[in-house]
């Protein structure tokens, strides 16, 4: 079990702190609503020698002691990277929307997709909103995240959730999975990214930012990954 903690900000009410149990973390992969989008995504890692998906949306989970909201995390080598991810969850009965990165070994993704996420942490971001609290606009926000190069901060995401399936279409899909009819107790969800910008590459950051333009709030957070050798 993995215990996080999130500020939570309403529309309406005071600010009030969560501290969540979790006990699973799943990883929602090729989660786009465009067939297109998401054949070009998977083109994008065949350029990396990653194999197409069984099926879509897929189902990936990752130990839940993963999850890590420390601004400074360690992996193994110099070819892995994040992504921006929706990260929801349950709390006292309530929905909540942060952001995490599905920081993924790109180097084991060729082998294993399923490894390559297991292998490296999962930065979580310390916010979160209500989920109804922006329901009726999901399609609007925006997912974005910057990395360093050489020196200049590079945009490496942006796209509108317009493009990705909903948390209650994803969620619906992992149920059904389970054969279940509630949602886990203690289960995170991370649900799908957007393309990178130039192509996915390797960084000593990842600086996340979910933009909502009609409540003109952002949720954000900032990872530094410090890169272990990989000696043999």
């Amino acid at each position: 079990m993995t215990t996080l903690n999130f500020q939570v900000t309403p529309v309406a009410g005071a600010a009030f702190q969560a501290d969540v149990v979790f006990q699973n973390l799943v990883v929602a992969g090729w989660a786009g609503r465009d067939l297109a989008a998401i054949e070009h995504h998977i083109e994008e890692l065949a350029e990396l020698g990653v194999p197409r998906p069984s099926s879509v949306p897929l189902y990936y989970r990752v130990a839940v002691n993963q999850c890590t909201q420390a601004a400074r995390v360690q992996v193994v080598g110099q070819e892995s990277s994040g992504e921006i991810e929706v990260f929801v969850f349950q709390h006292q009965g309530q929905w909540l929307v942060s952001i995490a990165s599905d920081h993924t070994d790109r180097k084991l993704e060729a082998h294993s997709v399923a490894m390559s996420k297991q292998v490296c942490i999962k930065p979580v971001a310390t916010t979160a909103w209500l989920l109804d609290d922006v329901k009726a606009h999901w399609d609007q926000i925006v997912l974005r995240s910057w990395i360093d190069e050489n020196g200049t901060r590079t945009l490496y995401q942006e796209g509108p959730l317009a493009s990705l399936r909903t948390p209650d279409d994803l969620v619906a899909g992992y149920l059904k999975s389970l054969d279940a009819a509630q949602w886990p107790a203690g289960t995170g969800m991370t649900c799908g990214t957007v393309s990178a910008i130039g192509g996915i590459r390797a960084a000593g950051n990842l600086e996340m930012e979910l933009f909502d333009p009609v409540l003109k709030r952002s949720l954000t957070w900032n990872y530094q990954v410090e890169c272990l050798p990989d000696v043999a």
